[in-house]
């Protein structure tokens, strides 16, 4: 019988995790493009119609003319980059920060912290694969307190992973405190698959799933890969290895059987929770998790939206009571993971930083 070293088997597990989670790294950083793009925008109401009434429809398109603003009242503004980008590469968040100051050009005060954990973009872009999620929270809130720019608020926006990473902030932190939180194509309910490997449709992409999901929630890969905190298995059977030693996602969405009510109050304070799904996204799986829905339990094929969960129907998190009293706002747009128009953010994003 061959005896293996599990420290060893380990190790190589989490080089094997590194491996797949660098497939992420082509498509994660943002795609802005300069072409006009067709734009399906929602907003869930109480009554559980989908769709945006003529009036409020014909208010955002007001509210995204610049001249609508007023400039005088503008929020400072903090971003979170996804995995494989950093706070300052000039054509993702470094093009976010000079698209967004374009809108309120007469505002020469308007202040944007982009989020970096390290002290290079080299350590940056590291620290979104390697570094333990939890700790990445604790630095960014030390970091936002410590900043005397945000300290009677702001707006957050976050990219993919940087938008549940966000949400942890608005939950555990919240000082200063998050006015609107804008997640466009965030994992709330985090993702069951690889990027552009979709299991259920390829043989060798379930296979690589199955094997992935053997080691996920060991401590030593919960530790060391950022993704794998984040990797939520619907089946039954790993369903308590899921809520005991995934260290990131279970805790963060209240699943556990201690409610942390502070997380919900800190939710419910937000004035808007708004959220992007990409109808072609090919690197979330399921899609519907950037709109906080998942897999029903125990099957990888039926999905569920937010209000079929029982995340939101028992409101583990406050996203009923905020739902029916109008704060979550539901975007989505033509695309694959974080490719958009300057005109589509001008036009859908940016009235939510006023």
């Amino acid at each position: 019988m061959i005896k293996f070293n599990k420290s060893l088997v380990n190790y190589y597990c989490c080089l094997f995790f590194f491996f797949i989670s660098v497939t992420f790294l082509s498509a994660f950083p943002i795609s802005i493009q300069n072409r006009q793009q067709q734009i399906k925008q929602q907003q869930y109401t109480t009554n559980n119609n989908v769709g945006m009434t003529d009036q409020s429809l014909q208010q955002s398109k007001m509210n995204s003319k610049i001249n609508s603003f007023n400039n005088d009242t503008i929020l400072p503004i903090v971003l979170w980059h996804g995995m494989g980008d950093s706070c300052c590469f000039p054509f993702s968040m470094g093009k976010i920060e000079n698209l967004i100051k374009s809108q309120f050009k007469n505002n020469t005060n308007l202040y944007i912290h982009s989020i970096r954990i390290g002290n290079s973009i080299e350590e940056d872009v590291k620290n979104s694969y390697l570094l333990n999620i939890n700790k990445q929270i604790e630095i960014v809130c030390n970091q936002l307190k410590q900043d005397k720019n945000l300290q009677n608020g702001f707006n957050a926006i976050g990219f993919s992973q940087g938008s549940q990473f966000l949400r942890a902030y608005v939950q555990r932190c919240n000082q200063p405190k998050v006015h609107n939180l804008i997640s466009i194509g965030g994992q709330h309910q985090g993702v069951f698959g690889l990027p552009k490997c979709i299991g259920v449709n390829h043989t060798i992409c379930e296979y690589i799933r199955n094997l992935i999901d053997i080691g996920v929630y060991w401590n030593i890969v919960q530790q060391t890969l950022v993704q794998a905190e984040y990797w939520h298995d619907p089946f039954l059977n790993k369903k308590e290895e899921y809520l005991n030693q995934c260290v990131f996602l279970p805790d963060i969405n209240n699943e556990k059987q201690f409610k942390n009510e502070t997380y919900k109050f800190n939710l419910k304070s937000l004035n808007r929770f708004v959220m992007v799904k990409f109808l072609q996204d090919s690197f979330v799986q399921p899609i519907e998790s950037e709109w906080f829905g998942f897999y029903s339990e125990d099957n990888d094929r039926k999905v569920l939206s937010l209000r079929e969960t029982q995340l939101y129907r028992e409101d583990w998190l406050g996203l009923k009571e905020m739902d029916e009293s109008g704060k979550l706002v539901f975007l989505e747009t033509e695309g694959d993971h974080l490719k958009f128009t300057e005109e589509w953010f001008i036009e859908n994003i940016v009235p939510y930083l006023k």
